[in-house]
């Protein structure tokens, strides 16, 4: 392809295609995806320009691993996304507002913002990490010097499913804490944003302005501490940052989306640090609190919904604070558009669309047969094909288990796939449940695969 006009077009088109697949709805296609306008390609970074910051916002968090998806298809590569706006004379502008990559809705501009203590919505779910989120967030507000760093909740470690508020509550600390105590460093960051400032801090052999950066924090807040598992070099470098700020009386507060008991690939001595301190989960909200937190989010969007409304959408999404948000981000926007209250024909569809998107996708043996790969560092080739060093072929026979217990398939399927004997496929099996039973870590890697799976 000559241009990125070319590259684009050809984007718009796989777009359109999965309005067939009913993956997005054809109004949402027309509305949101076609009227973005390409601007440029720098590396790997696609620049999309839309008519208004709101406009980018909505696409953004309505269709933007969807755009994703579409690039990485057409192109070959994965790519990030930026929106920039026009301005009157038809010019494009970047503008920090603008800026908004795709990633989970909490950290565009205005949530960020809104991320607080005020606009959480407790429940019985999620009382305790709230109280004690509040508490740790509060813990330097007498004289520094006479806390005692044994009696705080410390480290402090929050853990559920994806999308019910964990990082709210993590913002939210870090927001009260700039406002009351404006003089505390305070770092936040994610699991995967820590392993790649360190990868790159060993790529340049400068780990220097690393440690002066975590280990002179007053307040270290990890969200998605689970994603440091089976990084031994990562988790290396996180005890002893741990240690440096536990030692010296700071505060640490991590996330994550099991029990640390339970995260495979964890070292013991990680595990017996964070059992110094204490945990709380948080749970799915029952009705009561989604119609709340439902009503919140309409409030905040000066969005006035019924009382129908609000009952249809906690009663069809039940497991996810994110969707509920989501739902109600999408209907102010069409309601904007279209310039009518939303419905209820209206929110039907935008559930629809909502659950749609959140459905995992269909896990085809392909996609087993790739995850196997990934994990035992070989190629979906060498799976298929006759090679047989110790690596292959026991990424092989983890791949006929895999295709077994998850998709049910029978042995000669399984053999068809992999052009193998069917009674071939059969030892195979029998010899990784036996392995399973004899050695912890090959368990550990098949449940991380089968976790995969069903997450992807």
């Amino acid at each position: 392809m000559d241009s990125f006009s070319e590259v684009f077009s050809e984007v718009l088109k796989y777009c359109y295609s999965l309005t067939n697949a009913n993956r997005i709805s054809e109004q949402g296609y027309k509305m949101w995806i076609e009227p973005l306008e390409p601007v440029k390609m720098e590396k790997n970074v696609v620049y999309l320009a839309v008519s208004s910051v709101f406009m980018g916002q909505t696409v953004m968090q309505a269709y933007g691993n969807t755009l994703k998806e579409a690039f990485e298809k057409v192109l070959g590569f994965p790519v990030e996304i930026k929106m920039v706006t026009k301005s009157k004379d038809g010019e494009t502008e970047e503008k920090n507002e603008s800026d908004i990559d795709i990633g989970p809705s909490e950290f565009s501009e205005y949530n960020t913002n809104n991320l607080t203590f005020e606009n959480f919505v407790q429940g019985e779910s999620n009382k305790l990490a709230f109280a004690f989120c509040h508490s740790v967030a509060h813990r330097y507000d007498k004289d520094p010097e006479q806390v005692d760093p044994n009696t705080i909740f410390n480290p402090l470690i929050i853990y559920g499913d994806s999308g019910l508020g964990k990082t709210h509550l993590l913002k939210a600390i870090e927001h009260e804490v700039k406002k009351v105590n404006p003089e505390m460093n305070i770092i936040y960051t994610t699991g995967e944003s820590f392993i790649n400032e360190l990868v790159k801090a060993l790529q340049f052999q400068d780990t220097i302005k690393f440690h002066e950066k975590y280990r002179n924090a007053d307040y270290l807040l990890v969200d998605d501490i689970q994603t440091i598992s089976g990084k031994d070099r990562m988790q290396e470098e996180f005890f002893h940052t741990f240690n440096d700020l536990y030692n010296a009386g700071k505060q640490i507060i991590l996330t994550s989306d099991i029990i640390p008991s339970k995260i495979t690939k964890l070292q013991e001595r990680i595990r017996n640090r964070f059992a110094l301190g204490v945990m709380a989960d948080v749970g799915v909200p029952d009705l009561e609190t989604r119609m709340a937190i439902i009503k919140r989010k309409a409030d905040m969007l000066d969005l006035e919904l019924s009382d129908s409304i609000i009952s249809l959408i906690a009663n069809k999404l039940q497991s996810n604070v994110r969707q509920l948000e989501g739902t109600v981000k999408r209907l102010k926007a069409l309601s904007y558009y279209t310039k009518e209250a939303p419905s209820i024909s209206m929110t039907q569809r935008v559930i629809k669309e909502i659950s749609i998107e959140n459905h995992p996708a269909e896990i085809t043996t392909d996609r087993v047969i790739e995850e196997v790969a990934n994990a035992f560092d070989v190629t979906p080739e060498e799976i298929k094909g006759k090679h047989r060093h110790s690596n292959i072929s026991s990424a092989r026979k983890v791949a006929i288990y895999v295709l077994k217990e998850v998709k049910g398939m029978t042995y000669t399927n399984i053999g068809k796939e992999l052009g193998k004997n069917h009674s071939t496929m059969t030892l195979h099996y029998k010899d990784v449940v036996k392995e399973m039973n004899e050695n912890p870590k090959i368990k550990e890697t098949i449940d991380d695969i089968i976790k995969n799976l069903k997450e992807k």
